[in-house]
């Protein structure tokens, strides 16, 4: 049965981030002074003095005999005994005073904050696990009167917002509110999971678009099959081979074979396909091809009409074997009767003949390889019906097939395709669990075969 495809969409791109800026505008840091370099002047002025000191000369080696510090010649600041230099550990004698304690990198140590102090907040801010938090901040109140650290504000939060955490865990599970939170929390967790790209979309999937199913898009939500859906995937393929852009219209070329061919394969059971289901596909859009995008991802879409339930997958992971070797032989004589050449056998003979060998190839295989199953229980019956159906219908276009004008072929034309209705197919589908074609009807409704 053959089912023709859609037109295709594209998807859309993912966005990138920003680039970093290469340069800043930002002004570097001034420097310290190395050690080599003098001292920066005070902007206090010096006291007048009657005369001037005298500087001693630097000896060999750079040490100052004044100071004894490998900084040369004393500056402005006077040496005291905690400032050996101009940065040494305690900082230059300033307005404090000789010695003065100053703040910063080189001032005295800064207590530590207690760690379990922290992670005590962390546990009550989150509610993830109120009894954590109490516990890491009943200990770490001990660590910080024992080891003089800081956190004991950070503590005593965690402490008390863990407590009241504790106390709306208990309430909820008393009063069942906490299981109607906890379900609506795993309800929201699911519907993000189900939130997905078409860049995203694996095989055996259904899915809804919020919109028009054959729009451009990117978002849609995967859904269980069981339910009412717009789609579902039935495979993948990378574009590959391309340097570049192709363009829609290669895409196209290239996607609407493979992807039917990929569709039915996914349903070996053609009859299973509704008439309202199409073959489609989703492929790369210009701007997401710049981003790496090869993908070509392949689907049923329902074509108006009710939407699907229940999967259509029918291949090797949902069908037994003696269905999968009924499917794979007479699938292609249904693929070579719909190969039929445009032009007919007055204008091009060489092409119907050649046409009509195909099928009578595919009758023949048909009928060996279900001759040669081995069919258990009430299968056998209907299949060996068949088969003989099979065989009588080959000779015909075997005739067909060697036809040695348009006339000689004419004659063997219609009683070879009446040759195909076979009357034994329904029964041995429907003993096999297959879907099976509907009757021919005529303008009363009456049964035709």
């Amino acid at each position: 049965m053959e089912q023709p495809s859609q037109q295709p969409q594209d998807r859309q791109p993912p966005q990138r981030g920003r680039p970093v800026p290469e340069s800043s505008d930002r002004p570097e840091p001034a420097r310290p002074p190395a050690p080599s370099e003098p001292a920066p002047e005070r902007s206090e002025p010096e006291p007048e003095r009657s005369e001037p000191p005298s500087v001693p000369s630097e000896p060999p080696g750079g040490a100052s005999p004044a100071s004894g510090t490998p900084y040369g010649t004393p500056g402005p600041y006077s040496p005291g005994p905690y400032s050996p230099g101009p940065y040494g550990p305690y900082g230059p004698a300033g307005p404090g005073g000789p010695g003065a304690v100053l703040p910063g990198p080189y001032g005295t140590p800064q207590r530590s904050t207690n760690g379990p102090a922290v992670a005590s907040l962390v546990a009550g801010v989150v509610c993830c696990l109120p009894p954590l938090g109490l516990v890491l901040g009943l200990v770490a109140l001990a660590q910080i009167k024992k080891k003089g650290q800081s956190g004991k504000g950070l503590a005593v939060s965690g402490i008390v917002l863990s407590a009241v955490s504790c106390l709306l865990v208990v309430s909820g599970l008393v009063s069942g509110s906490f299981g109607d939170v906890w379900d609506g929390f795993r309800k929201a967790v699911d519907e993000a999971g189900r939130s997905q790209t078409a860049f995203a979309l694996r095989t055996g999937q259904c899915y809804d678009v919020d919109g028009d199913p054959e729009a451009v898009t990117s978002d849609i939500e995967v859904v269980d099959c069981a339910r009412a859906h717009e789609g579902e995937v039935t495979g993948n393929f990378p574009l590959s081979g391309l340097a570049k852009w192709p363009g829609d219209d290669a895409i196209d070329r290239i996607a609407t074979d493979r992807c039917e061919e990929i569709s039915y394969t996914y349903t070996l059971d053609y009859w299973a396909v509704p008439d309202r289901v199409w073959s489609f596909y989703y492929y790369p859009s210009r701007a997401s091809w710049r981003t790496g995008d090869r993908n070509v991802t392949c689907t049923f879409i329902v074509d108006g009409g009710e939407p699907l339930k229940g999967s259509l997958r029918r291949d090797e992971t949902t069908l037994d074997a003696g269905q999968v070797v009924f499917l794979t032989h007479m699938n292609p004589v249904v693929d070579a009767l719909n190969s039929e050449p445009e032009d007919d056998a007055d204008e091009d003979l060489a092409a119907n003949r050649a046409w009509a060998s195909r099928v009578h190839a595919a009758l023949t295989g048909a009928s060996r390889e279900l001759t040669a199953h081995s069919w258990a229980g009430a299968r056998k019956k209907p299949v060996a019906a068949l088969v003989e159906e099979l065989d009588v219908a080959a000779k015909e276009w075997r005739r067909l097939a060697g036809a040695a004008d348009a006339g000689a072929y004419w004659a063997h034309y219609d009683a070879a395709y009446a040759l195909t209705a076979w009357k034994a197919e329904s029964a041995a589908r429907e003993e096999l669990g297959l879907a099976a074609p509907e009757p021919e009807t005529g303008t009363d409704g009456s049964r035709l075969s």
